[in-house]
């Protein structure tokens, strides 16, 4: 079974060899491409933007109206 194995595995990287230098050789063959570059972007000169932060406004807390307890009047004991 290993000689089977050995034998595979022999075939296979000589095939993987074969392949990779047709794939370079071809490559190499090929014509390359130049890329088209952009016209540089002239930057205008822009004041740069302030942020204000604003605080969140507060709302006025509104104040309970506090009811006053009238105390009973109670009449003398004798």
């Amino acid at each position: 079974m290993n000689k089977k194995k050995k034998l595979v595995n022999k075939k296979h990287r000589k095939t993987k060899l074969r392949l990779k230098s047709l794939k370079v050789s071809s490559l190499a063959k090929k014509k390359k491409v130049a890329k088209a570059s952009k016209p540089p972007v002239e930057k205008t000169a822009e004041e740069p933007k302030t942020t204000t932060v604003k605080k969140p406004v507060k709302k006025p807390v509104k104040k309970t109206a506090t009811k006053k307890t009238v105390a009973k009047k109670t009449t003398a004991k004798k």
